[in-house]
């Protein structure tokens, strides 16, 4: 399955004078105005020639006059802003910049797009781009950006700088073409899932091969009454016709709930560069790093779970939570459900404070008391204690089978693996190695009690919990 578009929509304005005096001479101008100069030379032979730098630099002004009149009015451009993919994380999103000239002379334009740093690398220097304008005919020209910051950003407005091909004059205007655009996790395509698909195509064939009768609530027959069926199963309106008892049959439930669970807490905060031999959707530039927060990461995962849960016929919901519930959506499917999700993963925001573990696994089993499949993306505190999370995932292995994964900081795990080479080292390594130990004696006595235990680091997460979704599946574990 396929995420659905999440295309902004196009904006298009007129532009409008920025400013009061909106135009002026180009560097063309006023180097013909100081090539004036030049007269002064034989100036000091004939005082005369002086006044030839007068007149040239008359000429120059009215040359350039003319040719700013010339020029159409602000009012008679119009600017358009459109997008030809979603903004995501590890991707490259292409923007079309289209200037259509009412005007009757041809114009060159330089472009200048407020995009947020959002949308943009803060530190990369926005140039501005060229682009030549005939009139009434649309001028379009196009560039790439990579978001780097999941949810909603606003986009400012569009500058233009345009001249006569002449160039000695130049006005200047804006288009305010503001408008809202949400930036989602990253979108795996059908292509990089293609290997987890046929997995579950042959998991979903084997299954129906071995289905059993008389487990889970699925109607699968009718058949006679048997001494010993239990009298709930019976089916009266069958009976009434035939003239004996009916039973029915059932068989496993083929579509499981399968519930993602995001801690949005202060852990998840943190965030992780990604080397550049990470494979994302678009190449990254020479010597440049992605870093993104654990709760992106956690995001990405969600995305491609459900879009591979729902393809296998099951039912996904969402839970994401901090200190309260940030957003919860109860199981569904389809495109639609999938693209709801995926809304209210755009928009979730890690808090600052500690989550409330307790609160969500509370809700959560209102909301399901039926057995099913928990996928608990979260980070292990560092405690003396037994951190809440644990309690909270003791408390999900009574009824539901649990895939809780904790996302390790890369950065610690180089720590306690590096040879110390002075004294602060070897505290740094000594530390880094008491918080890993701890949580492996977590995560152990967590997978005691019944639960799929993932410890990994964050660019690995999505292949592993895609991996252990499927071995769920083929084991009928829930």
């Amino acid at each position: 399955m396929i995420a659905p578009s999440f295309h902004p929509a196009e904006v298009r304005a007129a532009c409008e004078p920025r400013g009061r005096w909106s135009f002026g001479l180009t560097a063309r101008s006023i180097a013909l105005l100081i090539a004036g100069f030049g007269f002064l030379i034989p100036g000091l032979w004939d005082p005369r020639l002086s006044y030839a730098m007068l007149a040239w630099d008359a000429l120059v002004l009215v040359a350039a006059t003319l040719d700013g009149t010339r020029l159409p009015r602000a009012a008679k451009l119009t600017a358009a802003r459109s997008w030809s993919n979603a903004p995501s994380l590890d991707s490259q999103t292409e923007i079309e910049l289209t200037i259509e000239n009412h005007g009757s002379v041809i114009i060159e334009c330089r472009l200048i797009d407020d995009l947020p740093p959002a949308l943009r690398d803060p530190a990369a220097q926005q140039e501005p781009v060229r682009l030549t304008s005939f009139p009434r005919v649309p001028a379009s020209m196009r560039y790439r950006v990579e978001p780097q910051e999941r949810g909603d950003c606003t986009t400012g407005n569009l500058y233009i700088r345009y001249r006569s091909p002449l160039g000695l004059a130049e006005r200047w205007s804006m288009a305010p073409l503001t408008q809202t655009v949400r930036v989602y996790p990253a979108l795996r395509t059908g292509e990089e899932q293609q290997i987890f698909l046929a997995r579950s195509r042959q998991i979903d064939l084997q299954l129906r091969q071995t289905r059993q009768r008389g487990l889970g609530r699925d109607f699968e027959s009718l058949r006679d009454y048997r001494e010993g069926d239990d009298m709930r199963d019976i089916c009266w309106t069958a009976s009434a016709r035939r003239g004996n008892l009916i039973t029915r049959q059932y068989q496993t439930e083929r579509s499981q709930p399968v519930w993602i669970v995001l801690d949005c807490g202060r852990l998840m905060r943190s965030r992780v560069v990604a080397a550049p031999g990470i494979k994302a959707a678009m190449p990254l530039a020479a010597g440049s790093l992605r870093e993104h927060s654990k709760l992106d990461h956690a995001c990405t995962a969600a995305v491609a779970l459900a879009q591979l849960a729902l393809f296998s016929g099951d039912r996904v919901g969402l839970l994401a939570y901090g200190q309260t519930i940030q957003q919860r959506l109860l199981p569904g499917r389809g495109a639609a459900h999938l693209r709801q999700m995926i809304e209210l993963l755009a928009q979730l925001r890690a808090e600052s404070s500690e989550a409330d573990h307790l609160r969500a696994t509370t809700l959560l089993g209102r909301l399901q008391p039926r057995r099913s499949l928990i996928l608990w993306v979260t980070d292990l505190a560092e405690t003396a204690m037994r951190p809440e999370v644990i309690d909270g995932a003791m408390h999900l292995l009574r009824r539901h089978v649990l895939l809780f994964v904790a996302m390790a900081q890369p950065e610690v795990d180089a720590i306690a693996q590096d040879r110390p080479k002075n004294v602060d080292q070897m505290f740094r390594a000594a530390a880094a190695q008491e918080m890993a130990g701890r949580r492996e004696l977590l995560l152990a006595r967590l997978h005691e009690q019944g639960a799929l235990t993932l410890d990994l680091n964050p660019e690995a997460m999505t292949s592993s919990v895609l991996n252990q979704y499927l071995k769920v599946k083929e084991r009928a574990m829930v």
